[in-house]
């Protein structure tokens, strides 16, 4: 009855909390590679298929998208229980239904449904439940499944992986499965996925042959970003992935345009809604388009994801006190985050590396990342406020994740010079785009460098516990092409 309750309650705020997205024609070049899309799929009533996003150890997110207006239901039971009632060939229902939701032209046809009042560390087993009109019988057009989240006073290992970068440079879908690393990943039993932006290149070409055909042309309206999300979604092993791997998702900067920051540019609105309608990112109530966020993962993990977007000021600008990449609002949170945090491990989760020079070109100058480079500045004051945060109160275990670069690369940090590391952070990707140039790390933090190489598409994988942290990158062949363990102290 609780959960009942909470989704009636829910049901009055299906405008403004539920996605949904369109296939319409509508605003679309004459002659787009994309306008046939929804012709091609529309013997499948879940051509995009499913995914669940931000769980909590009480909570999940299930994002779909229905091929015209659709009637949704989902139907969740814990996969305990699914197997009894299936050994007891009971037809009783299972643990509750979500009310029925349509979805709807608007925003492309998505929806993205919330499920709150969860176990924590309980697999739970969900249907998709679609029908053509309100009140009709529904059929099951798809299942899936997850885990949540151990709860806060519990000490649980995790495992999972993260990277970014997928459909770079002319390396797109190609052939029914698309991205095959997807299916590598997969196979590491992971606890969830850490997707760390440019989960689309909206203004990069994917010429066809050699690849699937439909993105072939650079968004820069909201239709065409739904167009080029859409189109990702046509990977087989991306679909299967998402069927049972929950995701944590981030953008960076090809979501919009290359190294775009944020309040200058003014394609990031429909670039920022397309990302929203594509993935199941939980929405703030007193800020609908924030999408920077914690993720506390039992006593041993907590997560803090950034968004280096949205609110950063532009590249090229001097670095100084009124230069930001995080804005004041988000700088304050992850410093009260990191201070008041009780998990074994901080994990910082930044779209672009601490310490990589990443300079721009003529269009875009100055560094894209953290660091600065000879004559063109970074971000590097606002990242000493973190650093000397975490050295000021003494915050154990911080680890940073990274992605952006296209090769892999892994630093220990003594700032302070005592000949202790202080922190680590760990660069993975492409999962597909073409390699980037290596390039060592500056050297303010006073980096000791385990790995720089590149040349493979890759991932990142971690397995924490109270005492450990297990790091290593593997190929898209499922080889380990690095790995470190750090203790716990």
């Amino acid at each position: 009855m609780r959960l009942f309750r909470l989704f009636s309650l829910l049901l009055a705020l299906i405008p403004a909390v539920f996605s949904c997205v369109s296939v319409s024609r509508e605003g679309l070049p004459p002659g787009s590679p994309f306008a046939d899309i929804a012709n091609a799929a529309a013997t499948n009533p879940l051509p995009q298929g499913i995914a669940v996003g931000d769980v909590t150890n009480q909570s999940a997110l299930v994002w779909l998208r229905t091929e015209g207006p659709m009637t949704v239901q989902i139907e969740l039971a814990s996969v305990a229980a699914w197997e009894l009632m299936s050994k007891m060939a009971t037809v009783q229902s299972p643990t509750f239904r979500t009310v029925q939701v349509v979805t709807s032209h608007d925003s492309d046809f998505t929806l993205t449904i919330p499920l709150d009042g969860l176990t924590p560390a309980m697999r739970y087993r969900y249907h998709v439940l679609i029908g053509q009109a309100q009140g009709e019988a529904l059929t099951l057009a798809a299942r899936g499944e997850f885990t949540t989240l151990p709860d806060a006073a519990s000490s649980a290992p995790l495992t999972f992986a993260w990277s970014g970068d997928l459909g770079g440079q002319g390396r797109c879908r190609r052939g029914a499965a698309g991205y095959p690393i997807f299916d590598v990943m997969h196979a590491q039993q992971l606890d969830f996925f850490l997707f760390l932006g440019d989960t689309i290149y909206g203004d990069d070409l994917c010429p066809s042959p050699p690849n699937e055909p439909g993105a072939d042309f650079r968004a820069t309206t909201l239709a065409e970003y739904r167009a080029r999300h859409r189109d990702q979604r046509g990977a087989e092993a991306l679909r299967r992935f998402l069927d049972s791997v929950p995701v944590y998702v981030i953008w960076d900067d090809h979501e919009v345009r290359n190294d775009f920051a944020g309040p200058f540019d003014s394609q990031m609105p429909a670039g920022r809604q397309a990302l929203r309608e594509y993935w199941p990112i939980r929405v703030e109530p007193d800020d609908p388009q924030r999408l920077y966020r914690t993720v506390s993962a039992g006593a041993d993990l907590e997560l803090f994801i950034l968004d280096t977007r949205q609110y950063r000021s532009r590249n090229a600008d001097l670095d100084g006190p009124a230069k930001t990449m995080l804005g004041e609002r988000q700088l304050q949170w992850l410093l009260k985050g990191l201070t008041e945090s009780t998990a074994t491990w901080k994990v910082i989760v930044t779209s672009v590396p601490l310490s990589i020079p990443k300079g721009g070109g003529a269009g875009v100058p100055g560094n894209d990342g953290w660091a600065g480079g000879p004559g063109s500045p970074g971000f590097e004051r606002e990242r000493q406020v973190i650093v000397d945060r975490i050295l000021g109160r003494r915050v154990r275990n911080v680890v940073f994740l990274a992605g952006d670069v296209h090769y892999v690369q892994a630093n220990a940090y003594d700032p302070n010079g005592d000949g202790t590391p202080d922190f680590y952070e760990f660069v993975a990707g492409p999962l597909s785009a073409a390699p980037g140039r290596q390039t060592p790390a500056s050297l303010e933090l006073h980096p000791t460098k385990l790995i720089n190489e590149g040349g493979y598409m890759n991932f990142g994988l971690i397995r924490v516990t109270k005492s450990s942290c297990d790091v290593s990158v593997l190929d898209e062949a499922g080889a380990t092409r690095f790995s470190h363990h750090l203790a716990a102290k």
